[in-house]
C-alpha cells in the first residue's frame, strides 16, 4: 500500500466493478462471441453480419446520438435494433429481436467468477463502512454473488453520465447523506476511477493489478490518495 495524499475520514467506500473486483476480460470475450453468434442465427438475413459491421453501426449511432455512449446497454440494444431494421426486419420485429439478443448478452455477461478474496475483503469492509458499486458497465452483481454486498449499485445511463463525469459520485454521496470528500472510491482505471473521483471531490484508491507504474502511466497525472496491488490490502484501513 502506497500513500500519495493524506486520507480524510472515510465514511463510505465505493467500488468500480469490472477488472477491480474480478477479472472481466475473458467474460467479455465469451459474451461478445455468444451474443454475436445468436444475432447471426436469429434470422437468415442476419447471417452475414460481421463484428466489423456491428462496430460500424455502433459508431454511427454514437455519432448521431452522442449521449448514448453513457448507457452501454442501451447503446448495444439500439445498435442491434438498427442492424435488424437494415436487414429488412420491421420495426416491431427488430425491437423484439434486439431484446432477445440482449437477454443472451445478459446471461453470458453474468458468467463471472468472483475470487474468494473479494468476498472476504468486502465482507470485512462492510462491517465498518457502507459499500456502494459505481460502474460504467452493465454487470449485475446480484447475478454473480455480490447482490447483498452493496447498499446500492449505480450504473452509467440510468444513474447519470459515465465516469469520469461526476454524476454518479455526487448521487452516491447524496444517497448516503455525506459529502463526496467522505467517499473513498476504489477502481482500476486512472481516468474513469481516479480522475473521476478526485474531480468530484472524493478520495481515490487505485488498484494496480497489472504492475503498472503510476509515474509512467499516461493517465497518471492526477495522483490518487493511495495505491494497492490487491483488494485485501484495504482491510488495513479498518
Amino acid at each position: 500500500m502506497k500513500f500519495y495524499r493524506p486520507l480524510q475520514t472515510i465514511q463510505a467506500l465505493t467500488f468500480d466493478l469490472d477488472d477491480t473486483l474480478y477479472d472481466n476480460r475473458e467474460v467479455i470475450r465469451q459474451t461478445t462471441l455468444a451474443s454475436h453468434a445468436f444475432l447471426q442465427g436469429y434470422h437468415p438475413d442476419l447471417r452475414s453480419v460481421t463484428p466489423a459491421a456491428y462496430q460500424q453501426q455502433r459508431e454511427a449511432l454514437a455519432d448521431a446520438e452522442p449521449e448514448i455512449v453513457h448507457d452501454v446497454t442501451e447503446w448495444r440494444r439500439r445498435t442491434v435494433e438498427r442492424i435488424m431494421q437494415q436487414a429488412g426486419l420491421g420495426d416491431r420485429a427488430a425491437q423484439v429481436g434486439a431484446r432477445e439478443v440482449m437477454t443472451v448478452f445478459a446471461h453470458w455477461r453474468s458468467q463471472i467468477t468472483v475470487p474468494p478474496e473479494t468476498f472476504t475483503t468486502l465482507a470485512a469492509l462492510a462491517q465498518r463502512w457502507p459499500l456502494v458499486a459505481i460502474t460504467n458497465g452493465n454487470a449485475e452483481p446480484h447475478r454473480f454473488g455480490l447482490g447483498d454486498t452493496f447498499q446500492f449499485v449505480l450504473r452509467a445511463g440510468p444513474d447519470g453520465r459515465a465516469k469520469p463525469a461526476g454524476d454518479m459520485f455526487y448521487r452516491a454521496a447524496r444517497r448516503l447523506g455525506i459529502d463526496p470528500a467522505g467517499i473513498l472510491h476504489v477502481g482500476d482505471d486512472l481516468t474513469t476511477d481516479v480522475a473521476g473521483a478526485l474531480r468530484s471531490g472524493a478520495q481515490a484508491c487505485w488498484i494496480n493489478l497489472r504492475a503498472g507504474n503510476l509515474m509512467r502511466e499516461p493517465d497518471g497525472r492526477l495522483v490518487p490518495h493511495l495505491e494497492i496491488t490487491r483488494l485485501a490490502s484495504l482491510t488495513a484501513l479498518i
